[in-house]
């Protein structure tokens, strides 16, 4: 069946009503994105009055930097912890929420307010859950022998970010792979269980396969939000530190940028982080994508 074509009276109408959406495209989007690749190939003085071109010589220079090497790392740690821990934690209690029966719908409902809850206020309540003198979550970890500071330890701060972004990621997976379980056909299950397939093969068998397109679309949204929208995280939580133990990519985009005003090393930074996700982006549907059946 041949969908039907919209017909418009007036012939700029269409335009009128696409130009706030390109826009805002362009104002938000493109224009920043072509400022940071023209920034990127030029020094500037701290105010933005004068600027030199450079060349290559900014992203020479990132790559000869230990803090920007040691950022790749942390962020690629970072990055991969979050997209595992978000998507198997979402995975698990999608599953969960579709055996609660009546209590459904309140369940989901706990579950999905997470997702309506700002970075930066998910991350100043992990902030005072694990603050190491009135934090609740350190008190119990003292109370098993474990010390929790993470304004000393790199390693815990590390894992306060995780934990923090990996709790506003959840939730966004959840409804996803809730969905995704709500749309396999029942019959294929129960013949299964009639054929003597227990809940555990019927999962890898049946379930997990008929889930990959979801498993794929949030795996390739999750990467990205780890690269791009933890900022908020780190900076209520650690502020990158303590030392650089939390300084990802993108936090140290902001560092440089607006509290070193090394505008063009800021500038570069961006061209490369934004190559490495799409990067990774381009691998991901090359690779992964034809193990998926739709």
């Amino acid at each position: 069946m041949q969908a039907k074509r919209a017909t418009f009276p007036n012939r700029l109408l269409p335009y009128l009503l696409l130009a706030p959406q390109l826009a805002v495209t362009f104002v938000f989007f493109i224009w920043p994105a072509l400022e940071a690749l023209t920034g990127s190939v030029f020094t500037e003085d701290a105010f933005g009055l004068s600027k030199q071109f450079v060349g290559l010589e900014n992203f020479a220079a990132l790559f000869q930097d230990s803090a920007y090497l040691e950022a790749v790392g942390v962020t690629f740690l970072f990055s991969g912890a979050v997209a595992t821990l978000s998507l198997g934690l979402g995975l698990l209690l999608a599953l969960a929420a579709e055996k609660t029966g009546k209590l459904a719908g309140l369940y989901r409902t706990l579950l999905i307010w997470p997702y309506a809850v700002a970075p930066a206020v998910a991350a100043v309540m992990f902030w005072f859950m694990f603050d190491p003198s009135v934090g609740i979550a350190a008190r119990g970890l003292k109370a098993l022998g474990i010390t929790w500071n993470h304004f000393l330890d790199g390693r815990q701060a590390l894992l306060l970010v995780i934990l923090a972004a990996t709790w506003k990621q959840v939730s966004y997976n959840l409804l996803f792979f809730y969905a995704g379980l709500r749309a396999i056909p029942r019959p294929l299950i129960e013949a299964a269980a009639i054929d003597g397939a227990g809940p555990f093969r019927r999962f890898t068998a049946i379930v997990f396969p008929l889930l990959a397109p979801t498993t794929f679309f949030l795996l390739v949204v999750n990467v990205t939000y780890a690269f791009f929208d933890t900022f908020g995280v780190i900076h209520a939580t650690t502020g990158g530190g303590p030392g650089r133990a939390t300084t990802t990519l993108v936090y140290k985009v902001f560092k440089d940028g607006f509290e070193g005003l090394d505008l063009g090393a800021s500038s570069a930074q961006s061209v490369v982080l934004l190559a490495i996700v799409a990067g990774l982006t381009v691998i991901q549907f090359r690779h992964i994508e034809r193990k998926v059946h739709y």
